[in-house]
C-alpha cells in the first residue's frame, strides 16, 4: 500500500510539472504563432486534397484533441492558482487584527451561505459610506474604526 503512495505522488508530481510546462507554452506567442501557422497550411492545402471529407476531418480531428487535452491542463492549472491565491488570502485574515476570521475558508461553504455574507458586506458598505471618519462600524460582532 505505501509503494502504491509514492507511486501515486511521484506520478502527480510528474503531472503537476508536466502540466505547468504545458500551461506556460501553450498560452505563449509562438504556440499561437505555430497554431496559426498550421491553420494557414492547412487552408493551403484544401485545392490540393481538392477540399476532400479527410481534408476537413483532419482539422477537426486535431483541433478536438487539443482542445480536449487543454480543458484538464488549464483546470488543473486553475485548481492550483485558485487553491494558492487561497491560502494566501487566509494568511491575510489570519495575520490582519481586526479582520474577521470567520472569513477563512470561505469557498467551502455552500453558495448560500455565500450569498448572505455577500449581502452582509453591502449593507456593511452603506451604513460605512454614511460615516464619519473615527466613527464605528460593525461586521457581526465585532467592531472596526474606519480610518481618515
Amino acid at each position: 500500500m505505501i509503494r502504491w503512495k509514492r507511486v501515486y505522488k511521484h506520478l502527480t508530481d510528474r503531472f503537476d510539472a508536466m502540466a505547468g510546462w504545458a500551461v506556460a507554452r501553450m498560452g505563449s506567442a509562438t504556440a499561437f504563432a505555430l497554431a496559426l501557422a498550421l491553420v494557414f497550411v492547412w487552408a493551403l492545402t484544401g485545392p490540393l486534397f481538392e477540399f476532400s471529407q479527410v481534408w476537413q476531418l483532419v482539422i477537426n480531428t486535431g483541433t478536438t484533441i487539443i482542445t480536449f487535452l487543454m480543458v484538464f491542463l488549464l483546470q488543473h492549472s486553475q485548481n492550483k492558482d485558485s487553491h494558492a491565491v487561497h491560502a494566501k488570502l487566509n494568511e491575510l485574515l489570519a495575520a490582519t487584527e481586526g479582520a474577521s476570521n470567520r472569513l477563512i475558508d470561505l469557498e467551502e461553504l455552500t453558495e448560500e451561505e455565500i450569498l448572505h455574507v455577500q449581502e452582509r458586506f453591502r449593507r456593511l458598505f452603506v451604513e460605512a459610506k454614511q460615516l464619519r471618519p473615527g466613527q464605528k462600524t460593525s461586521v457581526g460582532e465585532e467592531e472596526t474604526t474606519l480610518k481618515e
